[in-house]
């Protein structure tokens, strides 16, 4: 890994199995090396995989295999911007239908327990919208969300 910064995920015994599911679904990721432990540990044996290098949208990442000890909690989620509804469909439902769990304003859980939020760009230019009465609208409207309906938000822009 050449990056100096890299984002750790903690994972219990499933890091390959997420790096491999994030590459096949977000652009510009992949898997990348993938470790071995060289001797038994707590939560696993000498064999066991126990990192795993891989990118997400370009974000370098760790994939470390340390057990049940600590889950993932939405104090830390990759917020990815969409283009467009087809996009935020596809990634959404990919999350989501992977054994994922939905939330409230674009955010979901993938099965693993990450958090992610599905962004559209429209939304994030209407809630900025220099008109008070127009991000409070399309504020609103998101508000009652779960995956971001683009027309929806962009109709409460206009009022």
């Amino acid at each position: 890994m050449t990056s100096k910064n890299t984002t750790c995920l903690w994972y219990d015994g499933t890091a390959l199995d997420a790096a491999t599911f994030y590459a096949k679904t977000f652009p510009d990721s992949a898997v990348g090396a993938v470790y071995r432990a060289p001797g038994d540990y707590p939560s696993g044996k000498q064999g066991d995989v126990l990192t795993v290098e891989f990118t997400v949208m370009g974000i370098p990442c760790l994939g470390l295999n340390g057990g049940p000890a600590f889950k993932h909690s939405e104090a830390f989620s990759f917020q990815v911007a969409t283009d467009d509804q087809a996009e935020t469909d596809r990634l959404w439902n990919a999350i989501v239908g992977n054994g994922g769990q939905e939330s409230a304003c674009g955010w979901c859980k993938d099965k693993w327990g990450l958090s992610w939020q599905i962004t559209p760009r429209a939304l994030t230019a209407a809630i900025a919208d220099p008109d008070p009465a127009a991000a409070k609208r399309s504020f609103d409207a998101m508000m009652e969300m779960r995956k971001i309906d683009i027309a929806v938000i962009e109709a409460a822009r206009r009022g």
